[in-house]
């Protein structure tokens, strides 16, 4: 591909997610304003949409990359992405959920370039704003008057449930020495944490299609492979990643020690850098400098290079499950270019 193809795909999903914000934000700030007082002061923060001390504010709710899906999906398959924007706003207020909990568990004082919800408002309201947010999002599908609303709700909770799982053994990963942590374990981790809610959130859009389930899960399968070539581009970020873009201090993944996908590929590769890798790991890696060394080591041992090899290779996996779905990939435009886009970011 070349530089303007790249940047013309960009344009082309940057105008997607802007789109998609016109159509979702609406209902998504009507969901939220439904939330008691105090809960929905924390949610209106934590979107952006308020200040701590309630004023409004003009912050962004994030890239709205797993409602676009949702509602490219519906498109691709001949579906109204109309009819699916309550399944959009489901998925949103689920992901948020997990932002919440996320920030809670990783002790994360920043995200979208200010201060997470837990270091304003307190752990407590943030996992219970969470918790709230995960309830609303099943109320939306429960109070769908649709016939596949039973359906999309079942599948959202299947989800759900998977998330937690994946993070789970994202949190016991941690208690688990450098050379204790397989690649297999950690690619169903992160298919488990990231790819779930992708493929939801394009398995909720053909449902509301009114496709058949094979279909369904082919869409399903789209969105969890493009969900783990994303995670893998993610994970590059976490470490090379520029902190005036992802608003977090540079090499945060490396000195929270997370054991992310390249650097378990780093660990496992038996060079001499994963050696080093693995001392460091084993220290505090508190100063920029045992950060700036980890960085050098997972690069050195072919972490970083794996990790983009992987993520191309998932794309090409995603592009065949989708093409199971809607043969003529032309009808999916939208869809591939989301997905081109999320796995293309700069690191």
């Amino acid at each position: 591909m070349t530089h303007t193809d790249a940047a013309t795909e960009g344009n082309e999903a940057a105008a997607l997610l802007e789109h998609t914000r016109s159509l979702v934000d609406p209902h998504l700030r009507a969901a939220v304003a439904s939330l008691p007082g105090s809960i929905r002061r924390v949610a209106m923060y934590h979107f952006g949409w308020q200040h701590a001390d309630g004023s409004p504010a003009a912050g962004g709710a994030g890239k709205a990359i797993r409602p676009a899906l949702v509602l490219a999906a519906t498109r691709a398959l001949g579906g109204d992405p109309r009819d699916a924007v309550r399944a959009a706003v489901a998925v949103e207020l689920a992901h948020n959920f997990t932002l919440l909990h996320d920030d809670v568990i990783d002790e994360d004082r920043t995200r979208r370039h200010r201060a997470t919800a837990w270091a304003v408002f307190g752990i407590p309201d943030a996992v219970i704003a969470g918790d709230a947010m995960l309830a609303l999002a099943q109320r939306l599908l429960a109070e769908d008057a649709r016939a596949v609303s039973p359906r999309a709700s079942a599948r959202l909770s299947t989800c759900v449930i998977e998330l937690c799982a994946g993070q789970q053994a994202d949190c016991a990963f941690e208690e688990r020495g450098p050379d204790e942590v397989s690649l297999d374990e950690c690619l169903a981790m992160a298919t488990a944490k990231t790819g779930a809610l992708l493929g939801c959130a394009c398995a909720l859009g053909a449902l509301y299609a009114g496709v058949d389930e094979q279909a369904v899960g082919a869409m399903d399968g789209f969105g969890r492979e493009a969900g783990l070539a994303f995670q893998l581009i993610d994970d590059l970020i976490g470490i090379w990643g520029d902190p005036a873009q992802t608003g977090k201090p540079v090499g945060a993944d490396l000195a929270a020690h997370k054991k992310s996908l390249p650097v378990v590929a780093a660990l496992t590769s038996g060079t001499p850098a994963a050696a080093e890798l693995a001392t460091l790991y084993r220290g505090a890696m508190n100063t920029a400098g045992e950060v700036s060394r980890a960085a050098d080591a997972v690069d050195r041992a072919g972490g970083r290079d794996w990790a983009q090899v992987c993520a191309a290779d998932r794309m090409a996996r995603a592009v065949h499950h989708l093409s199971r779905a809607v043969p003529d990939l032309s009808a999916a435009g939208d869809l591939l270019a989301l997905a081109e886009f999320v796995t293309r970011r700069a690191h």
